[in-house]
């Protein structure tokens, strides 16, 4: 509907307020005459019949602005641009816009076409939801005050919007694989919108690495989507999975993408991401995990994506490697990093090392420190337990 809209309102605000005004409109009409045979046509006639009234009413105010023919109601326009032919996708690219900051081209996408909240789309970026709030709005008032036109960008420009494009459909799939917020571990919708794009970016763009090596990474991590939780919802470490759940078949198409791409010579950080994923995708258990090549790899991340993130988790393997005392020491040396003050992961990794270590009290001090930043409930609930275990009285015996 918003892309639809958009399309005739050559506005992203507009369109906005002209599909919401289309469900106010439902609620009326439908209550009054019943939900008609194709509602979705319906609501997308009415968004943009609302969207074409209002340019019609700037246009008596200017009186500059040519004549609009009001849209077929019964059928949305058939878009003439072929460059993307999917409509989700084609708002993708469109609000990947070149004259806005690349971080404001993913959350503006992320939060318009993605559906996914401020709060949500602050935590994959790190920042408190104010400051994420305050983007999003000067993001929308750049593109007012420039009048950046909705508009379909071409096959040739393409290329240059199709990093934010993978950040959008990379992030938006992290948001639903780990929910920021809420009280399920898995945003089951938002990791099947993820896997739809990449699938149809990979159609798109057959011939670059990158999306090849996204759509790799996304299968080979949603193949343990079954496992990742017990049948009472609590979440399970990649060490407690059943392996024998995980989908071979989305394992096996992730790594034939994983080896093509890297055939190319041209890997990227999402083929490498992907590459690492395989590697504990196909190990027959946590322990014997190639810890060494993820290592190795974790080094060829950073380089190529210099990210706090990628340094905490390349301490996970470097603990698996060289034992925890050594993976500490590079925990330690993050918890400076200002980046990463409010990320609940670096206090939980931190307490599972000292756990290992056993040096309980400061283990449970660090799962403290991890549960005053959580906010998801599936999350708190395992941090929670793994708190208990380290505060549990022991039992002297007795007689």
């Amino acid at each position: 509907m918003l892309a639809a809209t958009a399309r005739v309102a050559g506005d992203f605000d507009l369109a906005e307020e002209s599909v919401q005004e289309a469900y106010v409109a439902a609620l009326g009409t439908w209550g009054r005459d019943g939900v008609p045979e194709r509602p979705g046509a319906w609501l997308t006639a009415t968004a943009r019949r609302k969207a074409v009234d209002v340019l019609r009413r700037r246009q008596v105010l200017r009186a500059k602005l040519p004549l609009l023919v009001e849209p077929d109601e019964a059928e949305p326009d058939v878009p003439d641009e072929v460059a993307v032919p999917d409509d989700r996708l084609r708002l993708v690219f469109t609000c990947c816009h070149p004259a806005l900051a690349r971080e404001a081209q993913v959350a503006l996408t992320l939060r318009l076409v993605c559906g996914v909240s401020t709060a949500d789309i602050a935590s994959v970026f790190l920042v408190p939801e104010p400051t994420m709030a305050a983007r999003l709005t000067r993001a929308k008032k750049k593109i007012a005050a420039a009048r950046i036109p909705y508009r379909v960008p071409e096959a040739t420009e393409l290329p240059e919007r199709l990093d934010p494009v993978l950040a959008v459909v990379h992030l938006l799939y992290t948001t639903g694989h780990t929910a920021p917020t809420g009280d399920e571990l898995l945003r089951a919708d938002l990791a099947d919108r993820a896997l739809y794009l990449a699938r149809t970016l990979a159609a798109l763009l057959p011939e670059e690495p990158e999306v090849r090596g996204l759509l790799a990474l996304l299968l080979l991590t949603d193949a343990r989507r079954a496992t990742r939780t017990d049948a009472e919802g609590r979440l399970l470490r990649l060490e407690d999975q059943d392996r024998s759940g995980w989908d071979r078949d989305a394992i096996a198409e992730g790594r034939r993408l994983v080896l093509d791409t890297f055939r190319t010579g041209r890997t990227g950080r999402y083929a490498l991401q992907a590459a690492i994923a395989s590697l504990h995708a196909l190990a027959p258990s946590y322990e014997t995990t190639d810890w060494a090549q993820i290592v190795k790899l974790y080094d060829m991340l950073l380089a190529r994506w210099p990210s706090p993130v990628v340094s905490l988790n390349r301490a996970v393997a470097v603990s698996m490697m060289d034992g925890p005392a050594v993976a500490l020491a590079e925990v330690d040396a993050l918890a400076q990093d200002p980046r990463l003050a409010g990320y609940h992961y670096l206090p939980a990794i931190r307490a599972d090392l000292l756990r290992r270590l056993g040096r309980d009290a400061e283990a449970a001090q660090a799962y403290r420190n991890a549960l005053d930043l959580v906010d998801n409930d599936a999350e708190r609930a395992f941090l929670s337990t793994r708190l208990s275990e380290v505060t549990a009285p022991t039992d002297t015996g007795h007689g």
